[in-house]
């Protein structure tokens, strides 16, 4: 049978899926362009896009000097996912300089493997190779991993269910081809076939069409704490705008939670989940994130608690009567677990380190 019909299919799908996906990344750049997730999404497309290119059949050795931008984006590429997922989980994530520093180590070994490793058979092709292989799968099971770990805590419906969808279906195809890939003896044929080309198009236009269903403030729009008493006052504008998105939440159920955390101090409890704190309230779970998210402007479990938290443990830093307390007694008293955690919580919050906070607030007794 001609094979023709297959190979103008397959580059038909990948041109599309290429076009789509440059389509995703310049909306993401264009309305969010100062978020971290929203830039690290677009990378993510920009480098499923240069993989469809990448794989495409007909580039046979040896490479030219145009793929190597083509093949580093694919060789750092889910490192990128992996980042773009931690983004999503948390709205507070940052960029590190190690991180830039480990995608660059990984688009240099696709560059060197395909382009000096490979064509001169040297030794190291084969341990860098493998690397390259397995380094994706192993990325994308952490991914999926940390989603289901940190999705009851999220807060934002809209962005549950889009998070879990793009991480799922995206890990669980790296995953998938790249078995079938190993199993089939051929890596190169694998990824360059007309099978792999429908998935890439068929991935990318579930993502697409999902991303165009959410509200983009679902997504990415930055954490906002509207509670005067942890520190960070809103504009009358802010408050309007969450006026105006949502409906009025239930202030009796406000009070109650209220009640629970400032004067019950439930917060201090170790092991308190959103199901445990929904049975006490009387509520579904899902009702009880409405009425965090929309009434107080909560979008994560965790940084709700740590709000109280972190508001007990500023008093106490504050304190001159308890200057000589260790702050990892009155972290773990304010319900922390670990010195690591709220020691990263403090400055998310204030800017400073405990040390720092307590030393600006409390009097120097001579």
């Amino acid at each position: 049978m001609d094979a023709n019909p297959y190979l103008a299919l397959n580059l038909l799908l990948r041109g599309g899926a290429m076009l789509l996906l440059i389509f995703i990344a310049t909306s993401l750049l264009t309305d969010y362009p100062r978020v971290v997730a929203a830039r690290l999404g677009a990378l993510f497309a920009l480098g499923v896009a240069a993989f469809a290119l990448y794989s495409a059949p007909g580039l046979t050795a040896p490479p030219r000097w145009w793929q190597m931008p083509v093949t580093a984006l694919n060789s750092g590429n889910m490192f990128v996912f992996w980042l773009f997922t931690r983004a999503l989980l948390d709205d507070a994530f940052v960029l590190r300089p190690w991180h830039l520093a480990a995608w660059g180590i990984l688009a240099a070994a696709g560059v060197l493997n395909c382009f000096v490793f490979v064509p001169q058979n040297l030794w190291a092709a084969v341990p860098t190779g493998a690397v390259l292989t397995l380094a994706p799968v192993l990325l994308a099971a952490l991914s999926v991993a940390q989603s289901f770990a940190a999705w009851r805590g999220d807060l934002v419906e809209g962005r549950r269910r889009l998070r879990m969808m793009i991480v799922a279906a995206t890990a669980g195809y790296s995953i998938l081809m790249t078995f079938v890939a190993l199993a089939s003896g051929d890596v190169r044929l694998a990824f360059s076939s007309t099978a792999n080309a429908f998935g890439l198009a068929a991935l990318s236009l579930l993502i697409a069409w999902q991303l165009m269903r959410v509200v983009g403030g679902e997504l990415f729009e930055a954490q906002r704490i509207v509670e005067s008493a942890f520190g960070k006052e809103a504009s009358a504008a802010e408050h309007r705008a969450i006026t105006q998105k949502f409906e009025a939440p239930d202030p009796t159920a406000i009070r109650v939670l209220e009640t629970l955390m400032r004067v019950e101090n439930l917060y201090r409890e170790e092991s308190l989940s959103i199901g445990a704190l929904a049975n006490r309230m009387g509520l579904p779970e899902y009702k009880l994130r409405r009425l965090i998210n929309q009434g107080l402007g909560f979008r994560n479990f965790n940084a709700f608690l740590n709000a109280y938290r972190i508001d007990e443990a500023k008093r106490a830093l504050g304190d001159s009567s308890q200057a000589t307390v260790p702050v990892l007694t009155i972290a773990m008293d304010a319900g922390f677990q670990s010195l690591g955690p709220f020691n990263r919580a403090f400055k998310t919050v204030t800017g400073m380190t405990p040390t720092e906070f307590r030393r600006m607030n409390t009097a120097t007794v001579e």
